[in-house]
């Protein structure tokens, strides 16, 4: 007959073994759900671009005389001579081999190529908006939350509330009207800014700071709700009473109890709304002229250019679903009660 000491033993492997399993349970069944997800993505949007107005052929011919062999030969060439389906099916086999095709209205230029070098921009508008928008959020509902019901709260949430509510490219007309003369309207560059280093970058920080603010504007208000309804749900929690009874400054108990539990859905909301951040660059991009992604899309539309269309939104949806399924595992990371359940 077994002691209790080594039943105890051999118990506690089979938990942790348990306990492991179903945690590579849980990322196995999000990667399968994350990569469904991109899949019917590019279902969805090759399928919905054919819907659109406008024939490639004839944007690209417009301003030359071309006979119809010719035309029908350029048709041959860029694939859209042939039935939908098998259109999807080369288009799937060339992404399965990193191959987003060539677009149409820049002969011969892969689309990856261009993806590749208007990223760069739209990765430094959405990284410092998000991060600045993260600060001040945060910042703001933490102490919006604590003076609750006071005119500061009061007025934060109304503000934040209003600028959530704003369309961006209407916020962005209104900063370039308001910020006229004072700030670049349009690009990424100044044609007669310095060759050095630090006069080339002065003059990408003095572009940036338009469209940097219209998206700082929107985020930092969703952030700071949602942090305020956060540590609101805390206040009343028996941990902060048993804090304040063991005679805790108030800004002790703020700082170092319920701050911490109020960021775990903050946390998470970071990084799913950054890739929802990307996908809202778009609109930004086009009024700020801005050459990132979202500015690429506006010029594809005119074609409308199918193979860049297609491209763009396929890396869009990716960040999106990227960052969501590490929000999930990240949130079971930092809340026990998940690993848990």
């Amino acid at each position: 007959m077994s002691t209790p000491e080594e039943a105890v033993a051999l118990v506690e492997p089979d938990e942790h073994h348990g306990a492991g399993t179903g945690t590579a349970q849980f990322v196995l069944k999000k990667i399968v759900e994350a990569v469904v997800s991109i899949l019917l993505v590019i279902v969805l949007f090759f399928f919905l671009f054919r819907l659109l107005p406008g024939d490639p052929v004839a944007t690209m011919t417009r301003e030359r005389p071309t006979d119809p062999r010719q035309l029908a030969e350029l048709r041959e060439q860029m694939g859209i001579d042939k039935p939908v389906l098998v259109q999807f099916g080369n288009y799937l086999w060339g992404l399965l081999h990193g191959d987003f095709g060539t677009s149409y209205l820049v002969r011969g230029r892969p689309v990856a190529d261009m993806i590749a070098e208007r990223l760069w921009p739209t990765v430094l508008l959405v990284g410092s908006a998000t991060l600045l928008a993260v600060v001040i959020g945060l910042w703001l509902g933490v102490r919006a939350a604590w003076r609750r019901d006071s005119f500061f709260d009061r007025a934060n949430t109304g503000i934040a509330l209003t600028l959530w509510s704003t369309p961006q490219f209407w916020l962005g007309m209104l900063l370039l009207v308001a910020s006229s003369g004072l700030f670049p309207s349009r690009g990424m560059h100044s044609p007669d800014a310095a060759p050095d280093f630090l006069s080339q970058t002065l003059d990408v920080l003095h572009h940036l700071v338009l469209p940097c603010v219209t998206l700082l504007l929107v985020f930092y208000a969703h952030y700071m709700l949602i942090m305020r309804s956060s540590l609101l749900g805390e206040m009343n929690a028996d941990y902060l009473t048993t804090a304040r009874a063991k005679g805790l400054r108030d800004d002790l108990v703020r700082r170092r109890h319920a701050v911490p539990n109020a960021l775990l859905p903050t946390t998470t909301l970071v990084f799913m709304q950054f890739g929802m951040v990307v996908a809202g660059a778009v609109t930004v991009e086009a009024v700020f002229s801005w050459p990132g992604l979202g500015q690429l899309t506006y010029e594809a539309l005119h074609g409308p250019d199918l193979p860049v269309l297609q491209g763009v939104f396929v890396v869009l949806a990716g960040a999106v679903v990227l960052m969501n399924l590490l929000a999930e595992l990240l949130y079971r990371v930092l809340d026990p009660r998940v690993r848990t359940a």
